[in-house]
């Protein structure tokens, strides 16, 4: 079976160096839950490409393949934050995906924007990857980014 790193480059893709928190929080806590696994949390993941926030609402300000790519995005600052707190190798079950996207009035294609993140988990962990989630609509988000993303993991600890 191939590593979630190996996937990572069968794509062409690299994590992006996990950013810090921009307050007072942390990026990634976990809860033990006995057997040697634990409850990962990883803070929400805004919409960044390096240091450049991507802002910018859906549909009227970014296009919906825009902001799709920009979930991608996320989805990666969480495998960053993934691998920096416990490793992806010891990812058992991605539990959820928690999305807002930064939409106009009468925007519904949230799904749409949040299989941005979803595929890409999917793609570089497999079945593990799989999940539960929500997408939703917002007026405003941190920075004014398109999109912000959190998640909840099954990690082996030992």
């Amino acid at each position: 079976m191939t590593s979630p790193h190996e996937r990572l480059r069968e794509l062409g893709l690299t994590l992006p160096a996990p950013p810090s928190p921009a307050a007072s929080y942390v990026q990634t806590r976990t809860m033990p839950i006995g057997d040697g696994r634990a409850l990962l949390y990883v803070a929400g993941q805004v919409s960044a490409d390096g240091d450049k926030m991507l802002t910018g609402r859906c549909p009227d300000e970014v296009s919906v393949e825009e902001a799709t790519h920009r979930a991608r995005l996320c989805g990666l600052r969480v495998l960053a934050q993934i691998d920096k707190a416990v490793g992806l190798e010891s990812v058992e079950s991605m539990l959820q995906l928690i999305g807002f996207v930064l939409s106009a009035d009468g925007f519904g294609d949230q799904p749409r924007v949040m299989n941005g993140a979803s595929d890409l988990l999917v793609d570089v962990l497999g079945d593990a990857g799989k999940h539960t989630r929500a997408a939703l609509g917002t007026n405003a988000l941190p920075f004014s980014v398109t999109v912000e993303i959190a998640a909840v993991a099954v990690v082996r600890t030992g």
